[in-house]
């Protein structure tokens, strides 16, 4: 039996082919989301080098900003409940998760079941987000895929105190006026987002280890920094960015057996 979990969030889609709610055929993620083609090019990569088809699709839940607008989806579930489905699939026995997205950054609070039991988001200001880091990494003219590797090389990070992303750029312009180091530069940037996330995750509380999950995930100078700044262990999912979609595609099989 199988199950499609679509997530169509603020700035991508990803989408998740799930076998008898234990094995994962296929994922993909195209890197535009809400109000775009998305939703249709994600459903076409992630059926594309399988032998299947969404009629073969037993139950299709979709998830994310852009819930509401997959056509070919039987349900919708909000991304809160999906990400911490698909964060406990991947990372049996997490108790609190943040998920950094494009545009938004969320910590959930789990109990011993794995029910959630409190979740903070940010505003609607993009500082800590995936859109933040991509941001200052055109400013820097260095690749969002390389960031992680200049923070790195920080001996010491300069200090990049705004919280909103657009007086951040400034004062990003600024520092490299001063001929900062480039890669002292992301390391303050990566401070600056660790410091936003870690307030939202000290809000719902941090028990044992932490899970991170979202694009953001995938730099390993903003792991880093949220655990410097958290003083905790954090855990990355195997496939972070896909995980609302997981979950959805979790939630979507367990209806059925229901």
């Amino acid at each position: 039996m199988y199950t499609l979990g679509i997530d169509v969030g603020s700035s991508s889609s990803k989408a998740v082919i799930l076998q008898d709610g234990k094995t994962v055929v296929a994922h993909a993620v195209v890197e535009i989301g809400t109000g775009s083609s998305g939703p249709e090019r994600v459903l076409k990569d992630v059926f594309e080098g399988t032998n299947l088809t969404l009629d073969d699709m037993a139950n299709i839940i979709s998830t994310g900003y852009g819930r509401f607008n997959v056509a070919y989806a039987k349900g919708e579930i909000s991304e809160i409940t999906c990400h911490a489905k698909g964060a406990l699939f991947e990372c049996p026995g997490t108790l609190t998760i943040l998920d950094i997205g494009g545009q938004d950054v969320k910590a959930i609070k789990l109990n011993k079941q794995g029910m959630v039991m409190q979740f903070a988001m940010n505003d609607k200001c993009a500082a800590g987000t995936g859109r933040f880091l991509d941001v200052m990494s055109k400013v820097l003219e260095i690749p969002i895929s390389d960031m992680g590797k200049w923070y790195f090389k920080s001996k010491n990070p300069a200090p990049v105190s705004s919280t909103c992303t657009v007086f951040a750029e400034s004062e990003v312009i600024s520092l490299l006026s001063k001929n900062i180091p480039k890669e002292d530069i992301v390391a303050g940037v990566h401070k600056s987002i660790a410091s936003k996330a870690s307030a939202l995750v000290r809000r719902v509380g941090v028990e044992g280890s932490l899970t991170m999950t979202g694009g953001g995930a995938r730099d390993p100078g903003v792991v880093d920094a949220i655990s410097k700044e958290l003083g905790v262990e954090v855990k990355v999912a195997d496939h972070p960015q896909v995980i609302g979609a997981l979950g959805a595609a979790l939630l979507a099989y367990e209806k059925i057996k229901k």
